[in-house]
């Protein structure tokens, strides 16, 4: 803080008054600035050491919650592709047994939609109170259509009755007037939507088709809904979905259009490698993070004020970084579930003795796959079986939660850190304040006393040249 005193002389005593103030107050203030300037830099290190770990644990966290994606399974040990991805894209898990497979989709499945005689006012016309149940395969929604009713408001309550069951509504406007339509998610021969209702225009038969130059015409538009019809190597296949998962063992195909493609299935060793690379990339961040929050450095020349040749890391010595690679290490050397791998070094992972982290190796890894046979069970490893708390990954994100979680030991540590401060912030303040005060007295205390001695001063002269003229009338 600047000193409200600018360094000057007295007027009477001659003394640099600025000075001695300035030096009084900096040796006042001297011991209690240390105190909080060190206790601050070790605070704004600490938060700064916390959030390097943080991060590094979030993204790590990330990962395994990528990794363990079951739409998407990243361990798979056999990998699916398609020819034609226009036509039909294909996914694997470990049941699938390499080889090549003809598909010949001639029908996709296609799902109901039906429509209700026209109302010629459009989608604000009058509906009359009454009842609506809509029916499909066999389970039957009803709605009660309230007074003052029209068109577009029954669609609305169509939608938010049926939400849930796949059904919805809509309203489309063709030369006849405008059409209650309602759809479904639902695929497959049988599925077909029928109506009945209190409002004529409502009904709608099963089997009946739309006549849209009829204004009372009710029915399914276009076609009837339909089962997906395909051939696996010359066998016939029916689905009532578009997504087949079990007519190619451990394959499941989504048949986007009609045409012939080929599906072939074979070891994954790139995809594998890849998703372990990403598991040992992700943990390596956090060893890293680690180690860069508490390993101290050391210099061969001393430091210029302290005279310290060894500079602590932000959090040297604390146990939160020790206990955070504890837990990881225990789960990596803990056999989960049960199978041919039920640890990582019997795919060519291991751990450097020097710095903790994990590497691969490519050889082992490549005779682990393609001599051992173990493809199929790295998921396994990583997912687990039943639940999945058994696996790799849940286990590794058990034990990073209670750091990470909203309320966890990071979020408690950062708290801590930020009230501390804040009152190191609140005792600058303080110290700052009396300094002022203290500058201010002093100040005016030596202002008085060079006031005084400039009297005194002014005093002796008269004096003195009193004597002195004395002196020399006397001597006349």
């Amino acid at each position: 803080m600047a000193s409200p005193i600018t360094p000057s002389t007295g007027l009477g005593s001659g003394l640099a008054i600025g000075d001695i103030v300035t030096a009084l107050v900096n040796s006042d203030k001297l011991a209690k600035q240390t105190q909080i300037t060190t206790q601050t830099k070790l605070v704004t290190t600490k938060l700064s050491g916390i959030g390097t770990l943080k991060s590094a644990m979030s993204a790590f966290q990330t990962a395994l919650t990528n990794l363990g994606k079951k739409d998407a399974p990243s361990f798979s040990g056999y990998a699916a592709k398609s020819s034609d991805a226009t036509k039909l894209t294909v996914t694997s898990d470990n049941s699938a047994v390499p080889g090549t497979y003809a598909i010949n989709v001639s029908k996709l499945a296609t799902s109901s939609s039906v429509a209700s005689g026209a109302f010629t006012d459009g989608p604000t016309s009058a509906i009359p109170s009454g009842n609506l149940t809509l029916t499909q395969n066999g389970i039957n929604t009803s709605i009660t259509i309230p007074d003052g009713a029209t068109l577009a408001s029954v669609a609305k309550q169509v939608n938010a009755t049926t939400q849930d069951s796949g059904l919805s509504a809509s309203i489309i406007t063709d030369d006849k007037g405008s059409r209650l339509v309602f759809n479904s998610t639902k695929t497959g021969a049988g599925s077909d939507i029928t109506a009945t209702s209190d409002v004529a225009q409502f009904n709608i038969a099963a089997d009946a088709k739309l006549d849209p130059n009829d204004v009372n015409s009710a029915g399914y538009v276009s076609a009837k809904a339909d089962s997906a019809s395909l051939t696996i190597n010359g066998l016939t296949v029916t689905s009532a979905s578009n997504t087949i998962d079990k007519s190619l063992g451990g394959v499941s195909m989504t048949l986007l259009a009609t045409g012939t493609s080929t599906v072939t299935v074979a070891t994954n060793n790139d995809g594998l490698k890849a998703s372990l690379q990403t598991f040992i990339d992700a943990y390596n961040n956090v060893v890293k993070a680690v180690t860069s929050v508490t390993k101290a450095t050391i210099s061969d020349t001393p430091d210029a004020t302290t005279g310290a040749t060894v500079t602590p890391a932000a959090l040297t010595g604390d146990a939160l970084p020790r206990s955070i690679l504890s837990g990881l290490r225990n789960e990596l050397v803990t056999t989960g579930a049960d199978g041919n791998v039920s640890v990582l070094s019997q795919l060519g992972i291991t751990t450097s003795q020097t710095d903790g982290t994990l590497s691969l190796d490519s050889t082992k890894f490549d005779k682990a796959i393609n001599t051992q046979g173990l493809a199929g069970d790295v998921q396994q490893l990583f997912t687990g079986t039943g639940d999945g708390k058994n696996g790799l990954l849940a286990r590794m994100t058990a034990a990073i939660t209670p750091y990470t979680q909203t309320g966890g030991i990071f979020d408690t540590r950062t708290a801590s850190l930020n009230k501390q401060q804040t009152n190191l912030t609140n005792e600058q303040t303080a110290l700052d304040l009396r300094v002022t005060n203290l500058t201010a007295t002093l100040t005016a205390k030596y202002n008085a006393m060079d006031l005084i001695v400039g009297q005194l001063k002014a005093s002796a002269t008269s004096i003195t040249s009193f004597f002195e003229s004395l002196n020399a009338q006397q001597s006349g």
